[in-house]
């Protein structure tokens, strides 16, 4: 591959630097320390902050690999009545922000809750029953959250295993249990270590969980420096800090990636048939996680809707669901545009540089929503401080152009989801052969023609994958959208902030089901293409 294409680059320029200038701005602030804040933030705020990010990413760590292992082995290598149903169903849990999870378990399991109320009743108000409201809580709830990210994967990675290892493993002396751990294992390291590395990016990510749980991360405190003591420059200083640990994350993941090349095709007809007992065992640890992950929060949510939804949908409503679909249909249509041109040009120009951009491009997804929402802050900020003098000199009076407009937001959530919507058209125009393309060549289509007549054509699938998946994505964001919203703007994810911010969980069913709703929409395309396989 050649290593400049200057047309391609001057293409891809304008859409890196829509991730490129808030993380070099996040970053620049290490450049202008300031003692002050920085004793201030290392005195009472970094120790917990970091303490309490530790422990979440190790709980998580284990905990997703806990849950995500062993059922995605059941469910691809194993046969035990319900597999076909555990299969897609196990996947369900993604279409669940991990804020309505939280909320939904703090409501149900908390001392006023039905749960320990119930226990009450039976047993006596001595009954104990563990708290809900702890650092264990939020590991728990985050890792049935986020789980499937290690299920899907590891169940890929067992599918191209079947029994076959594990029988030549066992023709060898070993015992079932050992040639799992010594042999399937190890061969799914790289599908593990992508589903953990995708878990722990959301977990870090995340901001509506650890409020609710009131469990100080650094979302929460960049949150808390730019809106409780509106210190931007802290914010900015935690967030380049944050940053770090996000690289740190990603050097390791391809570090453990290695050089390693994993080959396999999927074999999935080939499976172990349990026992009687086995298969009992198993058909109640999948019901078991399915209950807690999915089933009993959206039993929860659906008893709260019916409880208040006639006091709840007043008038505002429609403001919400219409503000969150069209900022979702905005959002996804940007982003698809953008990342179908960056899949053209890939494509069309291909050179280190270009795909150096797309990778700059696409890196915002693992940068938290918080990070990205202060790096575009601030140089809007600036230019409209830049802008403000011109304006008056015109005869306008406003105080602020830039700042504050659904235009911030939708720069900071495009450079948030560039990879959601690139991956799917990527996707799709792999599928696209070089022979087909000379084929139309041979037929007399132009260069520019094969983009009208072949590529958008073939790609209408892929588009489609795209638009959807950013649109649902948008539909659950809450970070960027409570940082750089206008005045007044409110939306679900909004709604679902403040009603849980005050404890009001029946009031936050409803907007969190329609969110949820939506988001069942990605996973039903993730069975079916799962199902396809």
């Amino acid at each position: 591959m050649r290593l400049m294409s200057p047309r391609g680059a001057v293409l891809l320029l304008p859409i890196a630097l829509l991730t490129l200038i808030p993380l070099l701005v996040v970053m620049g602030s290490f450049l202008h320390p300031e003692p002050e804040i920085w004793q201030h933030l290392s005195e009472y705020v970094l120790p917990d902050v970091l303490k309490n990010t530790l422990i979440l990413i190790v709980g998580v760590g284990v905990g997703v690999l806990f849950l995500g292992v062993p059922l995605a082995w059941l469910t691809a290598v194993c046969q035990f009545p319900g597999r076909k149903f555990f299969a897609w169903a196990l996947m369900l849990p993604l279409a669940m922000p991990a804020y309505v999870l939280a909320f939904v378990m703090v409501g149900f399991l908390d001392f006023t809750g039905p749960v320990q109320t119930l226990l009450r009743e039976w047993t006596g108000s001595s009954a104990w029953f563990p708290r809900i409201r702890s650092t264990g809580g939020v590991i728990l709830v985050m890792s049935l959250a986020f789980y499937p990210y290690v299920y899907l994967l590891a169940r890929n990675a067992f599918l191209t295993q079947g029994k076959r290892a594990l029988e030549a493993a066992q023709m060898l002396g070993m015992s079932r249990p050992r040639a799992f751990f010594a042999v399937a294992l190890p061969m799914a390291r790289p599908w593990l270590i992508a589903g953990v590395t995708l878990a722990l990016m959301e977990t870090l990510a995340d901001f509506g969980t650890v409020s609710i749980f009131n469990f100080d991360t650094f979302t929460t405190a960049i949150y808390k420096s730019w809106f409780s003591l509106f210190n931007l420059t802290a914010a900015s200083q935690l967030a380049s800090l944050l940053v770090l640990l996000v690289l740190l994350m990603l050097g390791l993941e391809r570090w453990g990636r290695g050089a390693r090349r994993y080959h396999g095709r999927i074999v999935a007809r080939e499976r172990i048939i349990l026992t009687p007992s086995q298969g009992r065992w198993a058909t109640v640890a999948c019901t078991l996680v399915l209950l807690l992950a999915f089933l009993i929060p959206m039993a929860q949510l659906l008893v709260w809707c019916a409880e208040v939804w006639r006091e709840d949908f007043d008038s505002r409503y429609p403001g919400f669901i219409l503000r969150s679909i069209g900022i979702s249909l905005l959002a996804a249509l940007i982003v698809t545009v953008l990342a179908l041109l960056m899949v053209y040009v890939q494509r069309r120009y291909p050179a280190k540089i270009t795909s150096a951009l797309v990778r700059i491009a696409t890196v915002g997804y693992a940068v938290p929503g918080t990070v990205l929402a202060v790096g575009v802050f601030i140089p809007i900020a600036w230019l409209d401080n830049q802008l403000l003098p011109i304006a008056h000199a015109l005869g306008f009076t406003t105080f602020q152009i830039l700042k504050g407009s659904v235009a911030v937001m939708l720069l900071a959530l495009a450079a948030r989801f560039m990879a959601v919507g690139f991956q799917p058209i990527d996707s799709a125009m792999q599928r696209i052969s070089r022979n087909q393309e000379d084929a139309a060549r041979t037929l007399g289509v132009s260069e520019r023609g094969l983009l009208w007549r072949l590529h958008l054509p073939l790609l209408q699938g892929g588009v489609l994958t795209a638009m959807l998946m950013v649109f649902v994505d948008v539909m659950k964001e809450m970070p960027i959208t409570l940082m750089t919203r206008p005045f007044g703007w409110d939306t679900l994810a909004v709604r679902v902030f403040e009603m849980t911010s005050e404890g009001m969980w029946q009031n936050a069913a409803l907007p969190s089901l329609l969110i949820v709703i939506s988001g069942l929409l990605p996973v039903i395309l993730l069975v079916r293409k799962s199902e396809s396989e």
